[in-house]
């Protein structure tokens, strides 16, 4: 399979799938303060499209993933899906739907029970629909692990015989099993090599494609962000301050902070590495305050 990354995807201008409004997320700390992880957070995402979300770690960017998948209460805020309002859900409702929204997390090890066979886990999303017998379910896994590049008898084996790379390729294979509308990939290249994190993001814009598939693409990588996004997002200390297309604020960033976040990937000279990492402290101190 080839390591080099897919162009750039076009995506239909049509009505919001996803509309997250004035979103904000405080966690108590001691003595009665408490830490703002997201403040006034608003974006929305179309049927088909990527909207790519980039910042540091600790910018509120996974806290926003988990608000949108109900893993994490909001403040205040709403967000909707395909018009319905999802902020504050029961888990019966969030069961039903796990079909339309699902995710990829980052840990190709951790996101699957080690006790399961591969062929179980997959099954899992598919108990809703009572609508599919044994023989289809089967063929449902065996379908989409072809799909994903994994061979036949994977369903009959377990998660500790694959490696990183081919376990994200199972976990991905589990997120879009349903025929989901949406899919939060939360830092889901991060863990892996260079190599494999080329195969994951081809596979990734393929899916897209054929199967119509919104993504909220989580990262702290700017360049990942511009191969696989139409339109990026950028979130320092848990607001956005900078947003367009994936190229323009990739070739023509406007904050600062977006700047240090291009000048912290790493380049093959060493001069100008280290221009970037003086560029980069600068931007850190400036926003440390006095």
């Amino acid at each position: 399979m080839s390591t080099q990354w897919s162009t750039q995807w076009s995506a239909p201008l049509r009505t919001p799938l996803l509309q997250v409004h004035d979103l904000h997320v405080r966690y108590p700390l001691a003595r009665g303060k408490s830490f703002h992880a997201l403040q006034g957070v608003s974006l929305c995402i179309h049927p088909g499209e990527t909207l790519g979300l980039v910042g540091e770690s600790g910018s509120g960017k996974s806290t926003l993933g988990k608000v949108i998948l109900g893993l994490q209460q909001a403040s205040s805020g709403s967000v909707h899906f395909d018009g319905q309002d999802i902020t504050h859900t029961s888990r019966s409702q969030r069961r039903a739907l796990a079909r339309d929204l699902q995710v990829i997390f980052q840990d190709p090890y951790g996101s699957l029970n080690p006790a399961r066979l591969i062929g179980d886990t997959l099954a899992e999303p598919l108990l809703q629909d009572k609508t599919l017998g044994r023989s289809e379910v089967q063929a449902r896994i065996a379908g989409v692990l072809a799909r994903v590049g994994m061979p036949p008898d994977t369903a009959a084996r377990y998660p500790g015989q694959f490696s990183g790379g081919q376990r994200q390729r199972i976990a991905i294979a589990r997120a879009v099993i349903g025929k989901p509308r949406l899919v939060v990939c939360d830092e889901p290249v991060s863990a892996l090599d260079l190599s494999v994190q080329a195969q994951v993001l081809n596979l990734l814009s393929e899916l897209q494609q054929s199967m119509g598939l919104a993504l909220l693409f989580i990262s702290h990588d700017l360049t990942v962000v511009r191969h696989v996004s139409h339109r990026t997002m950028v979130l320092y200390q848990g607001a956005i301050v900078e947003q367009g297309s994936a190229q323009q604020i990739h070739s023509h960033p406007q904050h600062p902070y977006t700047r240090a976040l291009l000048d912290a990937a790493p380049v093959p000279d060493p001069l100008l590495q280290r221009e970037r990492r003086a560029r980069q402290a600068l931007v850190r101190a400036s926003s440390a305050g006095p």
